[in-house]
């Protein structure tokens, strides 16, 4: 590989984020021809259900895709899925090199498509910028292998540590920027999941409002942990069932009257095997990965993002920092819980991102 590939193959992946919020639980895509050191095509998967990022790129490029190389962040698709396989389309455009950034972990890929082209007499290179070819579709990986979505956690608190007063007063501790940022993450997500306590005391929507107007990639399915499915009927989000779906995860004991109730308001209501938390979390996460939901928001509150904390299950932080003061000692932090117990084992993030929004400061960051 030389510096040309690597510039084409970091188009590809820049390419490719454009899909995020649009193709999951498909992969993000992106593709770039390039023939006698021209780029005669490129495209990336837009939604899922449509065409994937090769054959976008190939039909931008036409005849000029005879004798070119493509550069693609992730292994071609060799199966029918929705699109009919993109190896095949390499193959008849005449494609003559194939460099890869990664192979594809689905087990109708798995290898094939390398296998494919290789076979038809196609030069194949896999590997260039593999690691951020996987950075970029982390969720997607983690649910096909762990059969569990990506669990993003997103708070704002004050410069004190505080994500509600002593009293539970909580709005608005960011500021206008910063809270439209957290609606253009609400609008990419498949589930946003917040806590019995957090939904009677804020009664929220929990639904996505982009400052440009334009309507959200995805509608998310609103998840309110609740052993006693005691959610009044009359909140909010029982009120809403109607134009975005409410889940509500109730433990084995939630009186049948409240689940009734919710059910007849719209909602639809998990019924665990337990009434811990821990083990409703667990069944949750384990059933949101059937239904193939690839990103979750967890908002809280406190003790929901600590039980998430304990058990591990944050990959992901969006955290919003006012330059506000509140104190108490019996005022909220954003993780509740158990905790750690030596600074030593805390966890760390990587990739950071520090910058300004408006007044606040924007932390985010993966778990390492």
């Amino acid at each position: 590989m030389n510096p040309f590939d690597t510039q084409q193959m970091q188009r590809a992946i820049a390419l490719a984020r454009r899909g995020e919020g649009f193709v999951e639980p498909n992969p993000m895509v992106g593709c770039v021809l390039v023939r006698d050191g021209n780029v005669v095509g490129e495209g990336w998967h837009q939604r899922f259900g449509g065409p994937h990022a090769e054959v976008v790129a190939l039909q931008a490029a036409g005849g000029d895709a005879r004798g070119a190389t493509a550069y693609v962040s992730l292994e071609p698709c060799c199966h029918h899925g929705k699109t009919p396989p993109c190896t095949q389309a390499l193959i008849d455009a005449g494609v003559a090199r194939v460099v890869i950034a990664m192979h594809d972990s689905f087990a109708e890929v798995a290898g094939g498509g390398v296998k494919q082209l290789r076979e038809a007499g196609i030069e194949v290179t896999v590997g260039l910028l593999d690691d951020e070819a996987r950075q970029l579709n982390a969720p997607y990986l983690k649910l096909i292998e762990q059969g569990r979505p990506w669990v993003i956690a997103k708070w704002a608190m004050t410069l004190d540590g505080r994500i509600a007063s002593k009293t539970g007063s909580s709005q608005w501790i960011s500021g206008e920027a910063s809270r439209a940022i957290g609606h253009g993450l609400r609008g990419r997500v498949d589930a946003i999941i917040v806590g019995r306590g957090t939904a009677a005391a804020d009664d929220p929507l929990l639904t996505t409002r982009l400052s440009d107007g334009n309507t959200p990639p995805r509608t998310a399915t609103r998840v309110v942990f609740d052993s006693g499915a005691s959610l009044s009927p009359a909140s909010k989000l029982a009120a809403t069932a109607g134009d975005a779906p409410v889940l509500i995860v109730a433990g084995s004991g939630a009186p049948e009257a409240n689940v009734s109730a919710l059910q007849s308001a719209g909602c639809e209501v998990l019924r665990c095997q337990s009434d811990q938390r821990d083990e409703l979390r667990t069944q949750l996460l384990e059933e949101l990965g059937r239904r193939r939901m690839t990103n979750v928001l967890v908002e809280g509150g406190s003790e929901l993002l600590g039980s998430f904390f304990d058990a591990g299950e944050i990959d992901e932080v969006h955290a919003f920092i006012a330059p506000k003061l509140i104190g108490g000692q019996s005022a909220f932090g954003p993780f509740g819980g158990k905790g750690i117990e030596q600074m030593a084992d805390a966890m760390q993030l990587r990739d950071l991102t520090v910058e300004q929004v408006g007044s606040d400061v924007y932390v985010r960051g993966r778990i390492s």
